[in-house]
């Protein structure tokens, strides 16, 4: 029976600190923690980065028709996902926060909201259309699965010496 550690938490706010840990690594692509902590959160992200490699190419074109308002007849084609892609979307989409892209040195709103208007989820995105391609090609290449996530210790911290670490995505 898999053990999960309390670390010192109750149910609730573990699974907060953990889902924030994961989204942030997930995002920033490195974090600094304490090792238990890090621990907890490489389990999640590899199971995260696992259900992009599996699904971020599953995809299909539909092509729809429909009225426009001078009743004309439109077609459009638009790319969807397949039913096992945006089940693992869901699914991440279920567990992960929601972190709204940082707007560049002058960048004007409009710039901002025209960069952003279709990108909702971004972390989401971010496993599918960068990390899922990256780490199929890594997997391919070293012949494995797995081990997406380094762990640097830096010693421990001043005020109660537990242990910090580095945890990041190769």
């Amino acid at each position: 029976m898999a053990h999960e550690r309390k670390l010192g938490r109750t149910a609730s706010q573990r699974k907060a600190m953990l889902r924030n840990l994961t989204t942030n690594l997930l995002w920033y692509g490195r974090i600094e923690t304490t090792e238990a902590k890090a621990k907890e959160v490489r389990s999640i992200v590899d199971k995260m980065i696992t259900l992009a490699i599996n699904n971020y190419d599953k995809t299909v074109e539909v092509e729809k028709e429909f009225n426009n308002d001078k009743q004309q007849i439109v077609k459009e084609t638009f790319v969807n996902d397949l039913p096992e892609k945006l089940h693992a979307r869901r699914l991440m989409m279920a567990y992960l926060y929601d972190i709204k892209e940082v707007k560049t040195a002058g960048e004007s709103k409009s710039e901002y909201k025209e960069r952003t208007k279709d990108n909702k989820h971004p972390v989401v995105e971010k496993l599918f259309r960068e990390y899922g391609p990256k780490y199929r090609a890594r997997n391919e290449e070293k012949k494995c699965t797995g081990g997406y996530t380094r762990i640097y210790k830096l010693g421990p911290r001043r005020g109660d010496a537990a242990e910090r670490v580095i945890i990041e995505l190769i």
